[in-house]
């Protein structure tokens, strides 16, 4: 066997582009010789200047994309999963603990085409298996915002649903707690039974009839003491509930705010409020839309709940400035750094723990991701690596498969007998190298031990 060790050729893995169709326009995307079915959005990165917190990103980039779907891609922004889905709602893509085991979850519309059924959550595992699709109870349509796992065995959900109210046709907010093992339904809290409409800043509809999208519920956080912490974004506020009976026990914001607002505190169509473990209150301030700040920022606050005054503590800021009109969110690292996404802006940016920025970067053309995150995930694909021919090359690669560390080149003409004709170092995504002269050609995934871990399918070479 001749072995050789070297970097194998995948330009064509990220350097070729392809334009798909999209319901919103073109946009272009990766194109790999190995799977030419998968066209995710291409990942530029603008700026690197130290070491990042350890793990791949998570994005689930829609809009105007030629795919959308759940995508993790490493710091060089070289694919590492995707999954395109029939649909061009996809959002909330992280991992969670589900069993004691980390899993994949996010949320998904139904079918685009498809005028009949209600969004859902998926559990995906760590072979990119789905365990479960989970809905909330009393025909309420799973909603785009926040799908959040707990030590309970159980899900909080943020729900819409329509309703009528002063006369007018209005859309509510709610949190649902479900026990994922019994259905049981814990919390089924709704927003028009203790916010009232007088509280929103948005602007009603003349149209009575038209809903009015009063609250906006966006985020839900299990603080401290396991009561729920909700961000509502059109009522520019943070709403403290007791987990049992919904009751609100504080509001942080807004037209009613229960505590004082120091300089610079207040904020506005903000996203994604939690609990840090500094005791603050951590909120993605949007600003926008329509305008209320400069930029978007991410402000922490500390709650003195002696003196019922909010302090600013800290803001982190993008330069130059983005203004994320919509979406968005912050994710604590270790090393206390700070994983941003940055919403309706292509951008995710992570900064250390002194607003440093080490990674800075932007994906697609028009493209969006409603929340971004970075996390240590371990995946092992069911199934067999893909390769492809093309030009005298063969292309190799594994959707998902996140512990190849070598691709074992196999030719010869019987394909039970195919012997190594070299070995190649994988090089993101996909890896190539000239295609040996034999009527069959495979590929071999081995570990960083040498462990034989899959085989492709052969081909036979034209």
């Amino acid at each position: 066997m001749r072995r050789l060790q070297r970097q194998a050729c995948a330009g064509a893995a990220a350097a070729a582009a392809a334009l798909g169709p999209n319901n919103a326009g073109a946009a272009a995307a990766q194109h790999f010789w190995s799977r030419p079915d998968l066209h995710p959005p291409i990942v530029r990165i603008l700026h690197r200047a130290g070491r990042t917190a350890p793990g791949f990103l998570f994005i689930a980039p829609k809009r105007k994309t030629p795919q959308a779907g759940p995508m993790i891609f490493d710091n060089r922004g070289r694919l590492v999963w995707f999954r395109p889905l029939n649909t061009r709602g996809v959002s909330d893509f992280r991992m969670q603990w589900y069993r004691g085991r980390p899993v994949l979850t996010w949320w998904q519309a139904r079918p685009t085409g498809i005028k009949t059924g209600r969004a859902f959550y998926v559990i995906s595992d760590a072979r990119y298996r789905q365990l479960a699709i989970v809905r909330p109870a009393h025909e309420l349509p799973g909603d785009i915002h926040e799908f959040l796992l707990t030590r309970r065995g159980t899900a909080l959900m943020t729900t819409v649903d329509s309703v009528r109210r002063g006369g007018r046709r209005v859309t509510e907010g709610g949190v649902q707690e479900l026990d994922l093992r019994t259905g049981e339904v814990l919390l089924d809290w709704r927003s028009v039974s203790h916010v009232p409409l007088s509280e929103s800043y948005a602007k009603a509809p003349r149209n009575r009839d038209l809903p009015y999208d009063y609250f906006h519920v966006n985020a839900i956080d299990v603080d401290t003491d396991g009561n729920l912490l909700v961000s509502a974004r059109n009522t520019h506020a943070v709403y403290k509930l007791e987990r049992r009976t919904g009751r609100i026990l504080w509001r942080l914001g807004g037209k009613r705010s229960d505590y004082r607002l120091g300089r610079g505190v207040r904020f506005a169509w903000q996203h994604d409020a939690r609990r840090q473990p500094d005791g603050t209150i951590r909120i993605f301030d949007n600003g926008a839309a329509p305008r209320v700040h400069t930029q978007t920022r991410i402000i922490f606050v500390h709650l003195d709940a002696r003196t019922m005054r909010a302090r600013l503590m800290r803001t982190i800021v993008h330069r130059p400035a983005i203004v994320a009109i919509n979406q968005g969110n912050a994710q604590l690292l270790p090393k206390q750094h700070l994983l941003v996404g940055w919403g309706h802006e292509p951008q995710v940016t992570e900064y250390d723990r002194r607003g440093r920025v080490l990674l800075d970067l932007r994906f697609g053309s028009g493209a969006d991701s409603y929340r971004a995150y970075r996390y240590q995930w371990v995946g092992r694909p069911i199934g067999r690596p893909s390769i492809g021919l093309h030009r005298g090359r063969v292309y190799v690669s594994w959707n998902g498969a996140t512990t190849v560390a070598r691709w074992q080149i196999l030719g010869g003409s019987d394909p039970r007998a195919l012997r190594p004709v070299e070995t190649i170092a994988r090089n993101g995504f996909e890896s190539s190298a000239p295609a040996p002269r034999t009527p069959l050609v495979a590929v071999r995934a081995l570990d960083r031990h040498g462990h034989r871990i899959g085989l492709s399918k052969p081909l036979r070479r034209a």
